[in-house]
C-alpha cells in the first residue's frame, strides 16, 4: 500500500491555545477553553470538531454561518462570535502552528527499497530509505538517509540527494543534479533538462551542448510540474528555504537567492539573478540577463523587461514601480470618456472656429 496520510491529533482549545504561547505567538481564549478540535478548515467548509479562522475582514459575515466548533481572529468588538475563540495579533500564523500541531507532518508509507524499484549498483542509498516500485536510480547516484522516493521517480547518473528528501511521483531529477536536505518535489517536476540553448547557423539552429547541472539547496519545496534548466555552463541555483508553486519554468543559468516565493506559472528567462526574500507572484514574466534586488516583489501577470532594485515592488507590462502603474491603470479606465470627451470638444472647436470665421468676414466687409 503506498498512499501517505496524516496522523491526526485531538486537543482541546485550551490545550492549543498553551502550544501557541510556547510558540511564542500571544493569544487570548474568549469561551469553552475545553472545547475539543480535531481539526482545521475554512469558515465555510468547517464542521462540528474544526477549528476555522478569520484574517481577511471581507469574510467576516461568514462568521454568523459558520460550523466551526472554535475560531481564531484578532481582537475586534464590532464581532461577536457565538463560538468560542483564539484572540491573537496574527491569525494566519496561528492556523498555521496549528495544522501543524493537529496533524503532524505528511506520514510516508513504510515500504523500504521494493523489489521492483531499480537501483544500479554503484548507487549509494542512505538509512531509512523508502524507495518504492518503478522507481529508477541511476549509476553513481548518492542519495542521503530517510529519502521517500516515489513510483515513477526517475533519478539520473551522479546525482546527489541529501538527507529527508522527498520525491513524489513522476519526478525526474537529470544527471549530475544535487538536491539538500529536507528538499520536497511534487509530481511532475523535472530538474535539469537542456533549456533553450542554440545558436544561429545561417537558416537553421546549432544544438549548445548543456553540460551545467542544476543544485537545489537544503529546505526548498517546489510543487507540480516544475521545470528547472540546467546550466548551459556552471549552474542553476535554487536558494536555501525558497518556495515554488506549480508550473514554473526556470531558465537556464538563473540564481534564485534564499527563502524566495515563486507563485503558479511565473517564468524565468535565462540568466536572471534574484535576490533574497524576493516575491514573484503569479504568471509573472521576467527577461533574461537582469537582476531583481533583495525583497523586490513582482506582481501578478508584470513583464519585466529591466532589473529591480533592492525592495522595489513591480507592477504591469512592462513593469514599473507599483504606484505609477496604479495610477496608470486608473488613467487607461478614464481614456474611453476622455475619447469621448475630446471628440465633443472637437465639435465644439469646429463650431466656435466657424462662428469665428463668420464674425470675422462679417466684421472684412463692414471696413471694405
Amino acid at each position: 500500500m503506498l498512499e501517505c496520510d496524516w496522523t491526526v491529533q485531538t486537543l482541546t482549545l485550551g490545550d492549543l491555545s498553551k502550544y501557541l504561547s510556547e510558540q511564542g505567538l500571544a493569544n487570548e481564549i474568549r469561551g469553552d477553553s475545553d472545547r475539543i478540535i480535531t481539526g482545521c478548515n475554512t469558515l465555510d467548509d468547517a464542521c462540528d470538531g474544526d477549528i476555522t479562522f478569520l484574517n481577511n475582514p471581507k469574510y467576516r459575515e461568514k462568521i454568523a454561518t459558520t460550523q466551526a466548533s472554535a475560531i481564531i481572529m484578532q481582537d475586534d468588538d464590532s464581532l461577536q462570535p457565538v463560538i468560542p475563540q483564539i484572540i491573537c495579533p496574527d491569525p494566519y500564523q496561528a492556523l498555521t502552528i496549528s495544522i501543524q500541531k493537529i496533524y503532524g507532518q505528511r506520514r510516508h508509507p513504510k515500504w523500504g527499497i521494493h523489489e521492483k524499484a531499480w537501483i544500479a549498483p554503484t548507487a549509494k542509498v542512505g538509512e531509512n530509505c523508502n524507495i518504492a516500485p518503478f522507481a529508477y536510480i541511476g549509476e553513481n547516484v548518492t542519495i542521503g538517509n530517510n529519502a521517500n522516493i516515489y513510483p515513477g521517480t526517475f533519478v539520473g547518473p551522479r546525482a546527489t540527494l541529501g538527507d529527508d528528501v522527498t520525491l513524489y511521483a513522476n519526478v525526474t531529477v537529470y544527471d549530475d543534479c544535487r538536491l539538500g536536505n529536507r528538499v520536497t518535489l511534487h509530481s511532475g517536476t523535472v530538474i535539469g533538462q537542456d533549456g533553450l540553448g542554440y545558436a544561429p547557423a545561417g537558416d537553421t539552429w546549432m544544438k549548445i551542448p548543456q553540460v551545467g547541472n542544476v543544485e537545489v539547496q537544503d529546505d526548498v519545496e517546489m510543487g507540480a510540474n516544475c521545470a528547472i534548466d540546467r546550466a548551459t555552463m556552471g549552474t542553476t541555483l535554487i536558494g536555501h528555504g525558497s518556495k515554488l508553486s506549480d508550473l514554473i519554468a526556470i531558465g537556464h543559468g538563473c540564481k534564485i537567492g534564499d527563502n524566495c516565493m515563486i507563485v503558479a506559472q511565473a517564468g524565468l528567462a535565462g540568466t536572471v539573478t534574484v535576490g533574497k526574500n524576493v516575491i514573484i507572484a503569479g504568471q509573472a514574466g521576467i527577461v533574461g540577463h537582469i537582476s531583481i534586488g533583495d525583497k523586490a516583489k513582482v506582481y501578478a501577470q508584470s513583464g519585466v523587461g529591466s532589473s529591480v532594485k533592492d525592495g522595489e515592488s513591480v507592477l504591469g507590462t512592462p513593469a514599473t514601480e507599483v504606484r505609477d502603474a496604479r495610477r496608470q491603470f486608473v488613467a487607461m479606465q478614464k481614456l474611453p470618456a476622455m475619447r469621448t470627451r475630446l471628440r465633443e470638444m472637437e465639435s465644439e472647436l469646429a463650431e466656435l472656429r466657424a462662428i469665428v470665421n463668420r464674425l470675422t468676414g462679417a466684421a472684412d466687409e463692414s471696413r471694405s
